[in-house]
């Protein structure tokens, strides 16, 4: 079967309108939009006029539209678990914008719905498919920097909030809304093991009751550290990727990137001498280094578009699901880890 996939945008705000729709619509030979769900009468006619589809005032009614095969939940954050599971159990496939879930419970009641159903779930990172995150992958795995020893990524700005998503009632604040993304990066970086899990959370610019300022550092054996800050009270930002290795360093944008590493071979054979130093110095050698660059400019994969050329592909050539739900469900780990040990301001 290779006709388009039937698509029913549950939501049409920021995602379900202006990140869901403008990725599918280019991808018309795979995806076609044939309704939407949102309460606003205007976005309603909005839809309507953009897609030719029907559209629904809830995802109640949109549920039982059978031409719809792939249901996109972008409905407001707490509304993720039971709108998934909702359209899981009407046949639907899903992809659930982030987060998940901020409770474990919840994301194990989306997978087991997806199970039953033996229907796909996916969730929405598709900061799996960015390019700076892939070239970082590719240089970590190189081994030119050796043992990571810590990775650090910034994501910081100077900027107050006063929507939906900063108040906790609709599991709004920015470790939930915004941290998901680095959070997710993170966790491909440390590897398979559970992380130990420090937190920090404080209301800085927000006129919401939810965080604005999220400290997060993941440790563990045989894993490197990540330190991970997400932020709304940095005005002067500093680089997103900081990444040390034993025998380099990454530093860079998410538009550029360099790094430089030496060989460990071409250092001259020392051992640790207990004598004094000449003229009391400290030990200096110098490093023959190789240095590289990258330029976004230089990457030719789909980007974001890849996510869903990717879940085409699951759903009518029964390949491997690139995002799977039990993944993200380490997320949810830490989300919850973090609420549990660092209460909200």
């Amino acid at each position: 079967m290779d006709q388009p996939i039937k698509v029913g945008i549950a939501g049409q705000g920021r995602s379900g309108w202006g990140i869901h729709a403008r990725l599918l619509e280019p991808l018309d030979e795979l995806y076609q939009v044939v309704a939407v769900a949102d309460r606003l009468p205007e976005r309603q006619r909005e839809a309507e006029t953009r897609f030719d589809c029907r559209a629904y005032s809830g995802l109640d009614a949109m549920l039982q539209d059978d031409e719809v095969e792939l249901v996109v939940n972008s409905l407001p954050s707490y509304l993720h678990p039971s709108g998934s599971v909702a359209a899981l159990q009407a046949g639907k496939h899903v992809v659930c914008e982030k987060p998940m879930a901020v409770r474990v419970a919840d994301a194990d009641a989306m997978i087991d719905a997806a199970q039953q159903a033996g229907r796909v779930l996916t969730i929405f990172q598709n900061y799996r498919y960015d390019a700076d995150f892939q070239k970082v992958q590719e240089v970590i795995a190189s081994g030119v920097l050796g043992r990571i020893v810590l990775i650090r990524m910034a994501w910081q700005s100077f900027s107050r909030r006063w929507d939906w998503q900063t108040l906790q009632k609709y599991d709004g604040g920015t470790l939930n809304n915004t941290g998901p993304h680095p959070l997710d990066m993170a966790l491909q970086f440390f590897g398979p093991t559970k992380p130990e899990v420090f937190c920090h959370l404080e209301r800085t610019l927000t006129l919401g009751d939810a965080e604005d300022h999220v400290k997060l550092i993941l440790h563990g054996p045989d894993a490197p550290m990540i330190d991970l800050e997400v932020t709304s009270a940095c005005a002067y930002r500093q680089d997103p990727w900081l990444v040390m290795g034993t025998q380099g360093t990454l530093t860079g944008t998410r538009r550029t990137l360099q790094w430089k590493y030496m060989d460990p071979a071409k250092l001259e054979p020392r051992e640790v001498d207990e004598r004094p130093t000449p003229d009391r110095s400290y030990n200096r050698e110098e490093i023959e280094w190789t240095e590289a660059n990258w330029d976004r400019s230089e990457f030719t994969g789909p980007g974001h578009t890849g996510f869903y050329l990717d879940l085409y592909e699951t759903i009518r050539h029964d390949k491997p699901l690139k995002i799977t739900p039990q993944s993200v469900r380490r997320q949810v780990e830490v989300l919850e880890e973090c609420h549990r040990r660092c209460p909200r301001p």
